[in-house]
């Protein structure tokens, strides 16, 4: 299955399995291109959130017209920041972003009961780092990308370039299919 993509200086399109490292300057530059990767060709996305609540989520898709009834959202913060939560068809819980097993059992979940164009996107591979060991983090983020490939979906992974030593920034470009980096200025370069 084939996926066309709204990323500037990117292909038009991309196999199903395809994983895109999103790298980044600044957390705020990345809300255009992750919005535009969700609503684009798409059936049904999960939203895998280290950064903000899903409340916060829903306002963003909101903002930039993304279609919430194609939306899922994995929410790993309001637990451990003790904000009232309930588990919908739509939102889902983990405890924090170091409960990776949690992340992925979710991921995994979304994946087997939903059908069309998927697409997850992993906002962000750097708050999870946060919270959890990089060489764990990596090891969830390659087991998602093996997902992807097993239910032909696509998927979005955002890394702070100005937070990781270039070593961390080098081991996670060599587990991803293609690289989107933006710099400060809003301009962006790919390898795919």
């Amino acid at each position: 299955m084939e996926y066309r993509l709204a990323i500037e200086n990117a292909p038009e399109s991309v196999p199903g399995g395809t994983g895109i490292l999103l790298l980044h300057p600044s957390t705020g530059e990345t809300d255009r291109i992750d919005t535009d990767f969700l609503k684009t060709d798409t059936d049904r996305f999960l939203v895998i959130s280290t950064r903000t609540t899903a409340r916060e989520v829903k306002q963003k898709l909101d903002h930039y017209d993304v279609d919430e009834d194609r939306a899922e959202i994995l929410d790993t913060l309001s637990i451990e920041r003790g904000y009232s939560r309930r588990n919908t068809d739509s939102v889902h819980y983990v405890s924090s972003p170091a409960d990776l097993e949690g992340v992925l059992e979710v991921a995994r979940d979304f994946l087997e009961r939903t059908e069309g164009k998927r697409r997850i996107s992993l906002d962000s591979i750097t708050e999870m780092a946060y919270y959890a060991d990089e060489s764990r983090v990596r090891d969830v983020v390659r087991e998602l990308l093996a997902l992807l490939d097993e239910h032909d979906a696509v998927g979005l992974f955002h890394l702070s370039k100005g937070v990781h030593d270039e070593e961390q920034v080098e081991q996670f470009l060599g587990v991803f299919d293609a690289i989107v980096d933006l710099d400060r200025d809003g301009n962006v370069e790919s390898d795919f």
